[in-house]
């Protein structure tokens, strides 16, 4: 029996109550519109009552030998709109006209979660003119014969290419939906679009610039920072108490003692002691400094006597002992923590050399979007405006106040060449429409296409170009907020950490606490939570990250709530499942960092 998308799940006895892990059981874990959605399947055999497939050109059936083959959510989970499902059938189940569905493209022989290669034939076609990462259209079929023409579909929409339960059979007319003027090339798988972005920010030199010590926190030090004197730069005393020299008792000096501050003191003769503060410079000839504590002073007699042995040189600290100058104290490239700050002074610093902010300029696309007050008459808020600012500042960013040009093709072309910025980043315009035009004006202009769709759910049409004589990068992120999120974690933030000379932190994973379908051949990027051990909720765990719905492509519901993203392969994962997770930008960092909102 079917349920309704707002049927909550059942509460499970160790999920915490609070309202963020309600955002994930109010809602079913669908898949975004045109897609269909899997999670590995337990080990089951396929009986007489399997469901069967129930449209023309149905799904793979499934091998009798295969315990993995992926399918859709069970129990009645709804699907969001042009969804179709994925469901195990028995491999005698008939196709169109009663005869058994062929194998098209999901492979179910070698127990894999993930689905088989789709036939060469299908496969896109690069754009003219220019080297796609990933597959390239013109290598020849598996079979030896010579790839045809290829052209790319309409991204965010059901690939033509692919082989659906709704589909036309493979040997029939596809609807295609090319952009004008050029054929489109196979999507970039998602780990090679991010490799592809962080190899590209770091083409060119880092630049630098020399600020105040007010002015640099979170920056990386441009060079390494040196010291530039002894620390201390003379011996000191390390406590407060009795400098003494020689062994004692020791004859009291009577004066008001040596403070921190004070020029170099007159030296100590043999047999005396005189008072000291931490800090202040140690005479010439001293032996020790004895704490305050363990010093016993007879006024009446007028000696200082000691409660505990007393070694050569305890509780100074002589000059150099931390470092001397000229030493590497820190390498390029450190950032700089309010601890960097104070060591810069101390070690004689005004102002430092530190890596600039990449600058960035935020274009916004579309007619229908509204800046103020409530939806109306087909039109909407912006919501990419107001967050992709602040996120491209947490990623260490200097951003410039957003450009809304509309779908205007000529003030699109205007504000990419006239750009001064580091990187531009567009939001929507990158699919197939009638007003989509950043395909074409990029093409007007003659930019470079490195990256032209990614394999990754939500946010495929995201793209990569450089504009012509080395100018900025540009980023072309989807309309769809979500989608948006994506593309910036996929190719904005990488690219950011080459331009800003960062080394990237080591990917890890964490175990998620419950299935979560796969799209059957791109990387699924879903907002999670982190639940850390003992944490209530966890039953007293280990740690691990909760999905978290409202995860659709025009959603930011789950992500507002969310800490990371959980990188899902194809073909989705089981509970205790491991998954890499993408932090965002301002959960892992301290107040001070360029991670964050200061």
């Amino acid at each position: 029996m079917s349920r309704s998308p707002r049927d909550a799940e059942p509460a499970r006895a160790d999920a915490p109550s609070d309202w963020l892990t309600s955002l994930h059981n109010d809602w079913s874990d669908d898949p975004a519109p045109g897609e269909r959605g899997t999670t590995p399947a337990a080990p089951a055999s396929v009986g007489p009552g399997a469901e069967r497939a129930d449209r023309p050109g149905g799904h793979a059936p499934a091998s009798p030998a295969s315990s993995a083959t992926p399918v859709s959510q069970g129990g009645g989970t709804p699907r969001q709109p042009g969804e179709q499902g994925d469901r195990p059938i028995a491999s005698s189940d008939p196709g169109p006209g009663g005869a058994p569905l062929s194998n098209a493209g999901c492979s179910d022989q070698s127990g894999s979660h993930r689905p088989g290669p789709a036939p060469a034939g299908d496969r896109p076609g690069p754009r003219p003119g220019i080297a796609p990462v990933g597959p390239q259209p013109d290598s020849p079929r598996p079979d030896g014969s010579p790839a045809g023409d290829r052209s790319r579909p309409r991204p965010d929409a059901p690939r033509p290419d692919a082989f659906r339960p709704d589909s036309p059979r493979p040997d029939s007319p596809r609807p295609d939906s090319p952009r004008p003027g050029a054929s489109r090339h196979a999507a970039v798988p998602w780990p090679a679009a991010r490799a592809v972005a962080a190899r590209a920010g770091q083409r060119g030199a880092v630049r630098t610039e020399r600020l105040g010590l007010g002015t640099v926190l979170g920056r990386g030090l441009g060079e390494p920072l040196v010291a530039l004197t002894d620390l201390p730069s003379f011996d000191t005393s390390a406590m407060d108490g009795w400098a003494v020299a020689g062994p004692g008792p020791w004859q009291i000096r009577d004066d008001t003692g040596i403070l921190a501050g004070q020029d170099a003191p007159a030296p100590l003769p043999d047999g005396e002691a005189v008072r000291i503060a931490t800090g202040a410079r140690i005479p010439a000839e001293v032996t020790a400094v004895i704490r305050s504590e363990h010093a016993h002073a007879d006024e009446a007699k007028g000696l200082l006597y000691a409660e505990r042995s007393v070694s050569q040189g305890q509780d100074i600290r002589p000059r150099g002992q931390e470092c001397r100058s000229g030493e590497i104290l820190l390498p390029a490239g450190t950032v700089v923590t309010p601890a960097v700050l104070g060591l810069a002074a101390a070690a004689g610093y005004d102002e430092l050399s530190v890596r600039a902010r990449p600058r960035v300029d935020v274009l916004v696309l579309g007619d229908e979007l509204l800046t103020a007050g409530l939806p109306h008459d087909g039109l909407i808020r912006d919501a990419l405006g107001p967050m992709i600012g602040p996120w491209v500042h947490a990623l260490g960013a200097e951003v410039t106040p957003p450009q809304r040009l509309g779908d205007d093709a000529e003030a699109l072309r205007k504000a990419l060449t006239r750009s001064e910025a580091d990187l531009i980043i567009t939001t929507g315009g990158t699919a197939a429409g009638p007003v989509d035009h950043v395909h074409r004006v990029l093409d007007r202009i003659g930019a470079e296409l490195l990256v032209d769709g990614v394999a990754v759910r939500p946010g495929h049409p995201m793209l990569l170009a450089r504009l012509p004589s080395d100018g900025p990068w540009l980023v072309g992120l989807p309309g769809n907020p979500l989608a948006a999120v994506s593309g910036l974690l996929t190719l904005a933030g990488p690219l950011l950490g080459g331009l800003a000379g960062r080394t990237p932190d080591d990917p890890y994973r964490v175990a998620v606490r419950d299935d979560v379908h796969g799209h059957p051949r791109d990387t699924r990027l879903v907002p999670v939570v982190h639940r850390a051990a003992g944490e209530p909720g966890t039953a007293g765990g280990a740690e691990h990250v909760v999905p978290l719905h409202y995860n659709g492509p025009a959603m930011l519901r789950g992500i507002a709530a969310a800490d990371g993203l959980a990188v899902v392969e194809p073909g989705g994962v089981r509970s205790g499942t491991e998954v890499e997770i993408l932090d965002l930008p301002w959960v892992p960092a301290t107040p001070w960092t360029e991670g964050c909102f200061t």
